[in-house]
């Protein structure tokens, strides 16, 4: 596996930036997702997306969004390359191909680390924006591939947050592995959903909190 660092040589000073966040979205389809709970996911992300709170704020940022699908070592696929949200029409249209986004993997392992580090080299084409945020959703402990917490030290040099959502449909002790393993970067965070059924409620909570850099909690 190859790391992807960079310099932060001219991240410090330069001119006002056009964009203001980079969120990638990248979403568990490991073997424990089923595919009524894919539909879940992915619905309910779409959904979160149309909240008028969540929309006003990403249009306001002139945000880049991206969806990556992840599962095992090796496979991590962006399948909705960053797209500039300048409009409500346009993110209209991301959310619609969210919701209608084919699943890409089923029966793999659950590689946190490398979907992490797959997702942090994409950042590479959005480093005009502020703040850069991988938003990761998952149902399970990483079991394959790299440890996440190596891969700590390369997103704090890009300046890249890592906050998650723990589904904790099977694994109770989800939230605070993914407390001690995955989430990194100031102010980081983990949204616990008890279950696929609580994902859209959960997924809207954390949206309005990373695109609003509310710290308090969101009802």
């Amino acid at each position: 596996m190859q790391l992807f660092v960079s310099s932060l040589a001219g991240m410090i000073a330069g001119p006002v930036l056009a964009c203001d966040l980079a969120l990638a979205l990248a979403v568990d389809v490991s073997g424990s997702v089923d595919e009524k709970e894919y539909r879940i996911q992915m619905d309910g992300l779409a959904l979160a997306l149309r909240d008028p709170v969540v929309s006003e704020a990403l249009v306001r940022a002139r945000a880049r969004l991206m969806l990556v699908q992840w599962t095992g070592s090796s496979r991590q696929r962006v399948t909705i390359p960053w797209t500039v949200i300048d409009s409500f029409s346009v993110l209209d249209d991301f959310s619609e191909r969210v919701a209608a986004d084919t699943r890409v993997w089923r029966n793999y392992s659950t590689a946190i680390g490398e979907a992490l580090d797959a997702t942090m080299a994409a950042f590479a084409e959005v480093d005009n924006c502020a703040r850069r945020l991988i938003d990761l959703s998952g149902d399970g402990l990483s079991n394959e591939g790299v440890e996440p917490r190596e891969i700590h030290p390369y997103l704090r040099a890009r300046g890249i947050t890592v906050n998650a959502i723990a589904i904790e449909q099977s694994e109770q002790e989800l939230t605070a592995y993914f407390f001690e393993n995955v989430i990194v970067g100031e102010g980081a965070f983990v949204v616990t959903a008890a279950g696929f059924a609580d994902y859209p409620a959960r997924i809207r909570k954390k949206l309005l909190r990373e695109v609003t850099q509310q710290t308090a909690e969101v009802q």
